[in-house]
C-alpha cells in the first residue's frame, strides 16, 4: 500500500513527532535523553538541518527542524537508527524502537512558527508533568538562547527574548499536530511508570518484558487495580495491548 506524500514547507521548516512503537517508552532515564540529544548534535552537519525547538517526552519526541537538501526521512534514518542500536544494546532488547513512519506538518509563516515552538515547549505542562515549561529539563525552552543545539537566530529576528519567554509561558488553546487526541490522563506516564517499577520490581520496560508470565500477569492486574489503563500499561511496559486486555479482563 502506498503512503500519503508528505506536505512540504515553503520555509523548509517542519514540526516532527517520532514515537515509540506501540507507544511504548523510549526514554527510561536521563542517559537515554542525553544520548538522543547527542545524536541530534552529531548529524547536524552531515544531514544539513537546524533544530529550532525540541521536547523529549517518555514515549515520543517533538522536534521543530529546518531542513536543507536532505529529506526528513533520510535525516531520521540516521538519527533514529543510531539511537535504536545504542538503546537495544543498553537494554539487551531486539526489534524496532520507533514507529516506522514519523508524522510531520509544514510550517509556512512566522506566526505559525512561534505557535508551534510554544506548543512543543508546553507539552509537559499539557500532560501535567509540570506547571511551567521552564521546570522541564528535556525541552529547549529553559536555555533556549544559550543552547548549543538550538539555532535561535530565526526567533531573535522575529521577537525579543522577553516576548519569547512571556509568549511560551502563556496558557493557550493552540491546536497543533500531536500523537493522538486522547483526553488528559489522571496518571501521567511518568507516574504510572513509577507505580509499575514499585509493583514489579523492574526498572524499565525491557526488564518487565522478561518477567515470567505469572509474575507479569500479576503485576498487570495490580497496575489495573490502582488505575493504570490497558493502553497506558501498553505504553509503559511494551506488552501488546491485546495481551494486556486478555490478562486484566479475562473471559469467564
Amino acid at each position: 500500500m502506498s503512503t500519503t506524500p508528505r506536505k512540504t514547507s515553503s520555509l523548509g521548516i517542519y514540526h516532527v513527532i517520532y514515537r515509540g512503537v506501540d507507544k511504548q517508552r523510549i526514554f527510561e532515564d536521563e542517559q537515554d535523553c542525553d544520548k538522543f540529544l547527542s545524536m541530534l548534535r552529531k548529524y547536524r552537519s552531515e544531514c544539513d538541518y537546524k533544530v529550532l525547538a525540541y521536547c523529549l517526552m517518555s514515549n515520543h519526541i517533538h522536534l521543530l527542524m529546518g531542513t536543507g537538501g536532505m529529506p526528513l526521512g533520510q535525516i531520521f534514518q540516521h538519527i533514529a537508527t543510531s539511537f535504536a542500536i545504542w538503546y537495544n544494546i543498553k537494554y539487551q532488547r531486539v526489534g524496532h524502537l520507533f514507529q516506522a513512519r514519523f508524522i510531520s506538518e509544514p510550517v509556512h509563516d512566522a506566526s505559525h512558527l512561534l505557535i508551534v515552538i510554544r506548543y512543543i515547549h508546553r507539552n509537559p505542562v499539557k500532560v501535567r508533568i509540570c506547571s511551567d515549561p521552564g521546570q522541564y529539563r528535556y525541552s529547549s525552552f529553559k536555555d533556549y538562547f544559550d543552547n548549543d543545539l538550538i539555532d535561535a537566530k530565526i526567533v531573535l529576528d522575529l521577537v525579543s527574548k522577553d516576548f519569547f519567554w512571556s509568549f511560551n509561558r502563556t496558557e493557550n488553546d493552540d491546536q497543533c499536530m500531536d500523537i493522538d487526541q486522547e483526553a488528559p490522563r489522571v496518571l501521567t506516564d511518568d507516574i504510572a511508570s513509577k507505580i509499575m517499577r514499585d509493583i514489579s520490581g523492574c526498572s524499565c520496560a525491557a526488564e518487565f518484558q522478561k518477567l515470567t508470565p505469572a509474575n507479569r500477569n500479576k503485576a498487570l492486574r495490580e497496575m489495573r487495580r490502582v488505575g493504570i489503563s490497558a493502553k497506558q500499561a501498553n505504553r509503559i511496559t511494551g506488552i501488546s495491548y491485546k495481551l494486556i486486555r486478555k490478562i486484566i479482563y479475562p473471559v469467564k
